[in-house]
């Protein structure tokens, strides 16, 4: 199947430099100017657009993009109608989930969302704030921040709901967290339509795949080796893998090459352990892509 032409929406501001670069890894390069918002993409059926993460899924749903990043949170905040492609956990600073969170300053009174009853709530995530609120019963008044969220408790306001990925700049600014309002991780979405059109969803489907392998390779490694036949049995033990480690033997007799996908976290452990098992050569190789 021919695959067509699909516009893109990526996000312009905090998500952009890590949407940049797992898009590389998944084989895209995106390119663009300081001021401009359409950048070039070396594929061509790809017309990118650099917008706001919080516009996206509008966009989106109206079909000015067929396909867009952007977080789960502004799909909610705008009650976007939109299908969604793919969840990709992945942050401006991290892999991970990132959190709306009621905040307060350290010395208020305020302990539980019931206790801001007839309070002022400031958060640029109006609507996320209103349904938090009525879904607990309680009445307060939400304004909307346009920026600095944080340092508005408590002199102008009794609390904040902020997106927050380590908590760090609430702390720095004497806030402590109340309470998560909502859990969010960027989406790969597509426009209705789009969806329906075979060619369009044949290309957002391997952007899709492209982008989640890159992701599932962030946090992994190819460690490579080679082996004595007697002390393969001891090497292999030590070796967890996606399925089981691709074993194949070498010219030199009784020898054996030895390659396992295994997490980049547990390898300062078993390379010693696989060196004193009696692998050779071993060698750590980064991986841009792993699709099981």
């Amino acid at each position: 199947m021919a695959m067509k032409k699909i516009v893109l929406g990526l996000p312009k501001g905090s998500l952009q430099e890590s949407t940049f670069a797992i898009m590389k890894k998944a084989g895209f390069t995106v390119a663009t100017g300081s001021r401009s918002y359409i950048p070039s993409v070396n594929d061509p059926e790809i017309e990118a657009r650099l917008i706001r993460a919080q516009e996206i899924s509008r966009y989106v749903e109206h079909g000015m993009l067929d396909a867009g990043l952007t977080g789960h949170d502004w799909i909610i905040e705008n009650g976007s109608d939109v299908h969604e492609v793919a969840n990709l956990i992945y942050a401006k600073q991290g892999m991970r989930p990132v959190r709306w969170v009621l905040a307060v300053p350290n010395d208020s009174k305020i302990k539980t969302v019931k206790d801001l009853e007839g309070k002022r709530i400031a958060t640029e995530a109006v609507g996320i704030a209103k349904r938090y609120l009525k879904q607990h019963g309680v009445h307060a008044e939400v304004e909307f921040s346009w920026g600095a969220t944080e340092v508005k408790a408590p002199e102008l306001v009794d609390a904040i709901i902020e997106l927050t990925e380590t908590g760090s700049s609430l702390r720095a600014n004497n806030l402590r967290i109340v309470d998560t309002v909502l859990e969010s991780t960027t989406r790969l979405i597509a426009n209705k339509q789009a969806w329906k059109d075979p060619g369009k969803r044949a290309k957002i489907e391997q952007i899709a795949l492209l982008l989640k392998g890159a992701l599932e390779a962030e946090s992994k490694v190819l460690i490579k080796m080679n082996v004595r036949e007697a002390s393969l049995e001891a090497a292999l033990k030590l070796l967890p893998a996606l399925n089981a480690p691709t074993i194949s033997s070498l010219n030199r007799e009784g020898w054996y090459a030895v390659e396992s996908v295994v997490e980049e976290k547990v390898v300062r452990e078993i390379i010693p352990a696989l060196k004193a098992a009696g692998a050779e050569g071993i060698i750590e190789i980064a991986l841009n892509k792993v699709v099981p």
